[in-house]
């Protein structure tokens, strides 16, 4: 067996593992946010970075259905200047609090990724969404660090090794854009 295969079976291990009971709540709580008119907001660092604008790209793509009303997703990480100003002239923990404080609506959704469930930015927006009573959700992985216990529904991706969790996180993503498309196509 070479390192890939063995690579490849720990991660089909991994994700035979995942928590379906918690994909489930974060399907319906996705639902939910469709369902009232509400933008998916979303926020992540690093690899979860390019997972969260995946998402976002796959939530607004992939759940597109004729006759239907298209579902809002964004990513906080896909304006690297507003980004960057932020960090400069704040903090980097406020990147994304500060960002959320001027997009959300009330019945939007929050989902903060975070491989290790510590990144100070993603805490910060997931206190500040609690605060207005949002409905947060969190990807994390290894034992799901803080994110785990402050988001509303969380899955931890049942890994220790940083590229599992984010493959994970986003093969999790693949499935909730897949799983709302056919939900909204077969809506009334």
């Amino acid at each position: 067996m070479t390192r890939l295969d063995g690579y490849l079976a720990s991660l089909a291990t991994a994700l035979a593992a995942v928590p379906r009971e918690s994909l489930r709540a974060i399907e319906d709580a996705l639902w939910q946010t469709y369902q009232r008119d509400g933008t998916i907001i979303i926020c992540g660092n690093g690899g979860s970075a390019a997972n969260a604008s995946h998402f976002a790209c796959d939530l607004a793509k992939w759940t597109l259905a004729p006759g239907r009303r298209r579902l809002r997703a964004l990513a906080l990480t896909d304006n690297v200047p507003v980004m960057t100003a932020w960090s400069n002239d704040t903090a980097y923990e406020r990147v994304f609090v500060e960002q959320a404080m001027s997009l959300y609506r009330p019945g939007d959704t929050l989902v903060a990724i975070s491989g290790s469930g510590n990144s100070p930015n993603v805490l910060r927006v997931i206190e500040w969404a609690n605060a207005q009573q949002a409905t947060t959700i969190g990807l994390t992985g290894f034992d799901g660090g803080k994110l785990a216990g402050l988001a509303g529904v969380s899955v931890i991706a049942p890994s220790h090794f940083m590229p599992e969790v984010e493959d994970i996180h986003g093969a999790i993503c693949h499935g909730l854009a897949v799983a709302l498309g056919e939900r909204i196509s077969a809506s009334v």
